[in-house]
Order: structure tokens, then C-alpha cells, then sequence
């Protein structure tokens, strides 16, 4: 704790040293890992070069961390726990730089894209199913047998570019089948299997009548294109309820009082969520969200490869432009500082890798929104900056909606329902939004009438007119 003995006289030092390491308690860090806490500490007050904690800038502390997320082979848990040494370093010293730094973003950003992340899971060979911690997981338990069968699962999917998702979903309800039928033999297996399957969904399982049909889906897909077997008629079986659900929807007051408090805390969050509620995308398609898909001249925004890998255009909100040009300053100064340090390289879908060497350190092709730091692809080995992770703003969103005092069950996707039903009542026709939201049917649309017409909202209370 020697070094802290520039910023701090001799009598102070180890009363400093003593509420930092209280502070430590008081966050519940672990006793054996709380000098590890002192070290990350003393490392950014060494680098600091005699200058006291209360003379940082923001712009100080993004660049120590920055530097820090730019060491290959750091983990996750080690970058996390330098930003929280550095925030209760700040915080014990009463710095009020601590409240203008966005450490949740710092946070998110130690979190690693796993294996079976949707935006790098098509780089391997088959996927891997995960089970709560403890269990083997489920690809593993059935590979054994039949895991010729599964891997041709994966090709034929592949062969017909079905999503990711559901490429993870058919995985994970034939793997769950395969086990529920035991030891039998693929040939062996009949529609017999596939009903009680369904059933003990239904009945034992107690699934949502979307969840049942998706693991019917799957099912005939496995038994018609991998085994080739024609599935006859399945009879009457027990059908999980389905319910009739509205979308939650926002109220154009609600909506402005959230992205307050998401501006608040931090202009990333605020940025991302403002862009879900502005245009519409879904969450995933915000989180990849490339330079190159930021038209400015014609105030647009390309969503590349969304869901039925369709590409649609949906607008610039003009409110966002200036936020938006100062951010995307901020992530090419980035950029550059990666490759003047011979990295700078991003993932690219689809082999484009292969097809064009060098665009992977191109300018156009990085990330709106990257991770704070780089890490190593779980499959590749390669170390690239990632985007971020979404899991950082689906926990600022909701963090957001506590502390504005509304009281529904506000997510990410609430901003895209509030979108098609605020436009809906300004008078847009419901094609237009189909085409916004990128819907194949207009039918999936036409729920958003039902949010404007449903009974409440156009009748008088006989209360009312006592």
C-alpha cells in the first residue's frame, strides 16, 4: 500500500486503506480476494502520476480502463474487478468524478459473448446446450448415442439458413425428446412418442401453448428432414392453454420519463434504448448494429439480416443525430487507438472473413456499440472487440422503469410495441408498420389494434356518470 503515499499524508494512509478495505465488506467481496481489490487500486493510483483522486476527470478513468480492457488474455472477472476496485476507490475517497463515470457500461463490458451466443455460435460445428450449473449439459447426454443424428439436425438446418434461434431451439426440444423416449432407437421411435412427448409438456411440464407448438415444430422437422420419415396423424393429445395476451405498451409519458432516467445514468443506455423506441428494431438488432448501417445523408438505418433474415430500412430519428455523430466519434478514437496497437479486428458473419482479409479492421464494418474491452472469441481463439453485451441494458431498462415509478412489466421489447402502437395512433397505417417492424404477416401486426380498441378505452364508467 505504499504507493497510495502520494495522494495521501503518512497519518492517512492506513485510515484510508482501512475504509476501503470496509467498503470492501460492505460490498460482500470475499476476504481472500479483497487484497487482490488493494492491488487493482494501487495500480491506477501508480499510474496516476502523483496526481490526487479528487483532481480525475471521467475522461481520466475511461482511458485507464480502456488501456486495461486492451490487455489479451485479461478475463472477464479480472476487468470486472478492476472497475469495481477503481469505482470504491473512488467512492472511499469521496472523488466526485465517481458519479460521472458510466460503470455500468465498464461492468457489461466484462461480460464474455459465450460459446453459444447467437452472434459467434455459427463460427464452430454444433452447438452446445446449456443446463443449470451442476447438470450435464443436455447436448452432451444424448451425443453419445445419437449424435450422428444431431449433427445432421444442424446441416439440414444450416442448408435451409434457418435463424440461429431456431436452429438452438429444434437442437434443444429433439435433444429433450431423444432423452424423454430413452433408450429406444431412432427407427424405432413413432408418433406415439411424439404425443406423449407433447403431453407431459402440456400436462407435467405445464408449457405455454407457444412453447408446445415449438417443440412440435421441431419434432416433425427432425422426424421429416433428418430421418426422412413422414409423421401420420397425431390424434387428440392434451394442447397447453393459450392464452390472449396485449403487448405491454408504454404511454408516450412513461416512454419520456424511462429514457430520462436511462440519460441519467449514463448516454450509452440512453443512446441504445432511445434507438429501440425511435425505430422499432428488436434488441439484438440494435446490439450488432454496424457503422456502415447509419445512412445520415438520408436519415436512415439499415437493420441487416433481421429476423427470417430480412434486411428493412427504418428512420434516423433527427432528435438522435447529434448524440449518435458524438458517439460514434468516440468509437472510431477507439478504433484507431486498437489498431495503432496492431489490433482493431471485429467478427464477420458468413465467411465474409475469408472473402475480404483486411475488412475485418475496417472502419465500416466495427460495431455502433463495442464492448469497453476486448476478449477472446470462445471459438476462433481470436481476440476481437466485441459489441456489447445486451444483458447491460435489459438490467438498465428495467433499473430505469423502477426508478420512474411505472408500474408495468417494462423490457427492451416494450420500447418496439410502443413504437407500432404510438405510430398506429398517429394515424400510420398498419402496412407501414408491418414494413417497420419487419413482419411477414399483417396479421402479427394487427395486434396493436387490439392495444388501441380493447374495451376500456372508449367507454364511459357507469361510475362516472352518477
Amino acid at each position: 500500500m505504499q504507493q497510495a503515499n502520494a495522494n495521501f499524508s503518512s497519518n492517512n494512509v492506513e485510515i484510508f486503506w482501512g475504509k476501503y478495505i470496509e467498503n470492501l465488506r460492505l460490498r460482500r467481496v470475499k476476504e481472500s480476494a479483497q487484497r487482490w481489490y488493494v492491488k487493482r487500486a494501487e495500480d491506477f493510483i501508480k499510474v496516476a502520476q502523483e496526481r490526487k483522486l479528487l483532481e480525475h476527470s471521467a475522461d481520466d478513468i475511461n482511458r485507464y480502463l480502456e488501456e486495461q480492457g486492451r490487455k489479451q488474455g485479461l478475463q472477464g472477472w479480472q476487468f470486472l474487478q478492476i472497475v469495481d476496485a477503481i469505482q470504491i476507490l473512488l467512492e472511499t475517497a469521496r472523488a466526485p468524478v465517481g458519479a460521472q463515470v458510466n460503470w455500468e457500461y465498464w461492468r457489461n463490458s466484462a461480460q464474455e459473448l459465450e460459446d453459444s451466443h447467437p452472434t459467434i455460435a455459427r463460427t464452430g460445428g454444433v452447438l452446445p446446450s446449456t443446463e443449470p450449473a451442476g447438470r450435464m449439459p443436455l447436448l452432451d447426454r444424448v451425443r453419445a448415442r445419437y449424435g450422428s443424428s444431431l449433427d445432421e439436425l444442424v446441416v439440414v438446418i444450416r442448408q435451409r439458413n434457418y435463424s440461429i434461434r431456431t436452429e438452438q431451439a429444434y437442437l434443444g426440444w429433439v435433444c429433450r425428446f431423444l432423452l424423454f423416449a430413452g433408450d429406444k432407437d431412432v427407427a424405432a421411435m413413432s408418433e406415439t412418442d411424439i404425443v406423449a412427448f407433447l403431453q407431459d409438456l402440456a400436462v407435467r411440464g405445464q408449457v405455454a401453448a407457444s412453447t408446445q407448438n415449438q417443440a412440435l415444430n421441431g419434432l416433425i422437422f427432425f422426424f421429416t428432414q433428418v430421418l426422412k420419415r413422414e409423421i401420420g396423424n397425431l390424434g387428440d393429445f392434451v394442447r397447453a392453454k393459450r392464452p390472449r395476451r396485449l403487448p405491454v405498451v408504454l404511454s408516450r409519458s412513461e416512454a419520456g420519463r424511462l429514457l430520462a432516467e436511462l440519460e441519467k445514468t449514463g448516454g450509452l443506455h440512453y443512446l441504445m434504448a432511445a434507438l429501440l423506441y425511435g425505430t422499432g428494431m428488436r434488441l439484438m438488432e440494435c446490439v450488432r448494429l454496424r457503422v456502415q448501417d447509419i445512412d445520415f445523408d438520408q436519415n436512415l438505418i439499415v437493420i441487416r439480416d433481421g429476423k427470417g433474415q430480412k434486411d428493412r430500412v427504418v428512420p434516423l430519428p433527427q432528435s438522435l443525430r447529434e448524440v449518435l455523430t458524438r458517439h460514434l466519434d468516440e468509437t472510431r478514437r477507439l478504433h484507431q487507438e486498437d489498431l495503432r496497437q496492431g489490433l482493431g479486428e471485429v467478427f464477420l458473419p458468413d465467411a465474409l472473413t475469408r472473402k475480404y482479409p483486411n475488412a475485418a479492421r475496417e472502419w465500416m464494418w466495427q460495431y455502433v456499440f463495442p464492448s469497453g474491452r476486448l476478449s477472446q472469441d470462445p471459438r476462433s481463439g481470436e481476440t476481437r472487440r466485441h459489441h456489447i453485451h445486451e444483458n447491460g441494458l435489459q438490467k438498465s431498462v428495467k433499473k430505469a422503469a423502477m426508478a420512474a415509478a411505472i408500474t408495468k412489466r417494462v423490457n427492451c421489447h416494450a420500447l418496439r410495441h410502443s413504437f407500432a402502437t404510438h405510430l398506429l395512433k398517429s394515424g400510420y397505417d398498419i402496412r407501414t408498420i408491418q414494413e417497420l417492424l419487419g413482419h411477414a404477416d399483417v396479421s402479427t401486426t394487427m395486434i396493436y389494434t387490439h392495444v388501441l380498441n380493447r374495451g376500456g378505452s372508449g367507454v364511459v364508467s357507469p361510475l362516472d356518470s352518477l
